[in-house]
């Protein structure tokens, strides 16, 4: 679990570590961190599993670096670490590519990097170990024309371009390019924003949950204040306001009673849908979610969650989904379950695709899975407005983003 006092690894910029077997991707994560952080060996494949390692590099600010396995690791289950590396570079926000200068830009190299053109992921090239060997300034000119991307000579034996590293990954991060607002762009400085957080037997104990965490925390970022509160207090707690807040934010399962409760002058929506402004495509999620009422039976629904936790007898994704799907389109659906980095490469055999918030996953990958499914043409659509939608609210939930309300007028209600 990670430590609720430390940024959650879905907020760090995220620089994967990418190349062959031994070529020095492990003792260039040493390097950059200053730490014998990943196990290092002259054997190759010693890293099978992706390594995380959070760290602060300024001026980008909180990063995770993360160690993969070799691209050239094709023999038995190589190849699914091969599979599990590709599910690292989904999320990256930046990759570096170690080539053994020795040996240059194989097959292998040239390949990945014309995949980070296509996906359009910024990247660097390091020539590791030139500690071994100098190239002259024609072999040099040569490899960066093949790499076409930023190239770096280095050695972690003597730190020799590390700092240069550094300044590249910094240089091509693009760091100052603002994530899209989660709150701060609804609200102004002196507002009052009150969220609603329902404490039942799913709940964590002794702390809130990623979304309210976070959603706090932008709150305050923006120098207004927060009222957190239960469902069955939002009433008292609206009433014992002198000015009204200048929106109400809920759990998405408490929807119906804290619509019910928030005068209509209130701006209201979820943490849910907030998240998927902030990660996802809402307008896209908005428009996925009229799929519901048009499955018949055969039709097959992917529920898909950004983490993995024990389910409970009344869990949303695994129970009241299904449910309140059955209950709009009827019986014979049949549904399947994806969670945390899980994501299935071949989606085309699904109607629709039912996403949680994301708030364990990084824009990057959730930007990939929407992309995903709009090039299969399989609809996608979000937690908290699949429940506004079953509870006949979506409109209201979605006021305060007028770019959705042009998405919702193609969405049929529900009869």
């Amino acid at each position: 679990m990670e430590n609720m006092n430390a940024t959650p690894m879905a907020s760090r910029f995220a620089i994967g570590l990418f190349g062959k077997r031994n070529a020095g991707k492990s003792s260039l994560i040493n390097a950059i961190t200053g730490q014998d952080i990943a196990i290092t060996s002259d054997v190759p494949g010693t890293t099978t599993d992706p390594v995380y390692k959070a760290m602060e590099l300024l001026p980008i600010g909180p990063v995770v670096l993360i160690d993969t396995a070799g691209l050239d690791d094709v023999d038995g289950l190589g190849a699914l670490r091969v599979e599990k590396t590709y599910e690292v570079l989904r999320k990256c926000n930046l990759a570096i590519v170690a080539v053994d200068v020795q040996l240059g830009i194989s097959e292998f190299e040239a390949e990945f990097i014309e995949q980070l053109k296509r996906r359009k992921v910024p990247s660097v090239c390091v020539l590791n170990k030139c500690d071994k060997g100098v190239l002259d300034a024609g072999e040099l000119e040569k490899l960066k024309e093949l790499a076409g991307i930023p190239l770096i000579c280095a050695s972690t034996i003597n730190g020799f371009g590390i700092d240069e590293i550094k300044k590249q990954i910094v240089a091509n991060s693009g760091f100052e390019d603002a994530e899209p607002a989660l709150v701060s762009d609804l609200i102004h400085a002196g507002d009052i924003a009150v969220l609603v957080t329902p404490i039942d037997k799913s709940a964590p104990k002794g702390r809130l949950i990623l979304p309210q965490q976070q959603t706090i925390r932008d709150i305050i970022e923006s120098d207004a204040m927060v009222i957190v509160t239960k469902e069955h207090e939002l009433k008292l707690t609206l009433e014992r306001l002198k000015t009204p807040p200048a929106i109400v934010i809920t759990d998405s399962q408490a929807f119906l009673k804290v619509s019910a409760d928030t005068p209509p002058g209130i701006p209201m929506t979820s943490f849910s849908i907030l998240f998927a402004r902030q990660k996802a495509d809402l307008a896209e999620m908005v428009r996925g979610v009229r799929r519901i009422e048009k499955l018949a039976p055969g039709d097959k629904v992917l529920i898909v969650e950004g983490c993995t936790h024990h389910r409970q007898s009344d869990d949303i994704g695994k129970v009241k989904i299904p449910r309140w799907i059955r209950q709009i389109a009827g019986g014979g659906i049949e549904f399947e379950w994806a969670s945390g980095a899980c994501f299935p490469k071949d989606i085309s055999g699904y109607a629709v695709i039912i996403h949680c918030g994301g708030c364990m996953l990084n824009r990057r990958e959730m930007q990939y899975r929407v992309q995903k499914a709009r090039e299969r043409s399989t609809s996608v659509t979000n937690y908290g407005i699949l429940i506004a939608y079953v509870m006949g609210i979506l409109p209201r939930a979605l006021r305060p983003f007028p770019p959705a309300n042009l998405a919702l007028e193609e969405v049929e209600p529900i009869k």
